[in-house]
């Protein structure tokens, strides 16, 4: 990884197309349950970033690919690399819902 990666924002928009296209994906929210309710991507599930480490109990396949997404991608960078500690092998960081485009959900 380069040094101007690590300021390259991810694109949410092509993450949301990306994980349509995957099969047997799963789609995370790690923001919190209010935020959540106040408008999140169809299809997401709402797990915040403070109990990302409790995923294991719900989700054992550690090779299920997962689609991570915030407000502004901080949190999701954050709960990226705590599922990657965990032992999640296929985990993408796909930004901020504040960049995207699509129709959300209340």
């Amino acid at each position: 990884m380069s040094f101007f990666n690590l300021f390259k924002q991810s694109d949410i928009n092509q993450g949301i197309q990306d994980f349509r296209n995957a099969s047997d994906a799963l789609l995370l929210d790690v923001r919190s349950p209010q935020e959540y309710r106040e408008g999140h991507i169809p299809g997401s599930e709402n797990v915040p970033l403070q109990v990302i480490d409790k995923l294991p109990s719900v989700v054992q396949n550690r090779d299920k690919e997962l689609f991570v997404y915030c407000y502004s991608g901080a949190r999701s960078r954050e709960a990226v690399k705590v599922l990657r500690q965990l032992g999640y092998s296929q985990v993408h960081n796909i930004g901020g819902i504040a960049a995207y485009s699509g129709k959300v959900e209340r």
